[in-house]
């Protein structure tokens, strides 16, 4: 083997090492990890998607964990990329903007009293009227599919999604989350 090909099966293989350091690292977080009692909103009063970002933006913003431009992100990213979901008996939305804008990683937890519509994920011309949103603010772009995988586990397990929904306080929900080891 010449000596750039040796060079470069070293620097692949250092690669990969970085690599499942990082995967490994990933693993050991759990959503509950990024669920932070500031960004959590139980029974709230939001109508639109827009005033939910606004009131997320401004409490993330205000604790310096956010850039200035993460509202018009967000909201641009939601326009063209839209996160509803039909569930069984439930709608939910996974709003999230890019790793840029966010300076300290947080999932927002919102449940509302009022459904807020969101556009579909799978049909952008349908319309869910979505009771629990989950705002993903992850910084690291590989963390983002991960996060949506552990989140889709969540939205599949209704009676978890039933005890968020009957949560008053931020603090039941950080404990549903801790309990349910997520």
């Amino acid at each position: 083997m010449s000596n750039a090909l040796l060079g470069f099966d070293r620097a692949f293989e250092g690669e990969k090492g970085v690599m499942k350091k990082m995967k490994d690292e990933l693993e050991e977080k759990k959503l509950s990890d990024y669920i932070k009692e500031p960004l959590i909103f139980v029974q709230a009063d939001f109508k639109t998607s827009e005033e939910l970002f606004e009131q997320l933006y401004h409490e993330a913003k205000s604790l310096g964990w956010v850039t200035d431009d993460f509202l018009e992100r967000i909201k641009v990213r939601e326009a063209n990329f839209p996160t509803g979901l039909q569930l069984v008996n439930l709608g939910a939305a996974i709003p999230h903007t890019d790793a840029e804008c966010v300076l300290n990683e947080f999932v927002a937890v919102i449940t509302n009293g009022n459904k807020i519509p969101f556009k579909r994920m799978d049909d952008s011309n349908q319309i869910v009227e979505s009771d629990v949103e989950f705002v993903l603010g992850l910084n690291q772009p590989h963390a983002q599919l991960a996060m949506l995988q552990s989140l889709m586990g969540v939205l599949q397990n209704e009676s978890l999604l039933s005890e968020l929904l009957l949560a008053s306080t931020p603090q039941e929900v950080i404990e549903i989350f801790q309990r349910n080891d997520l």
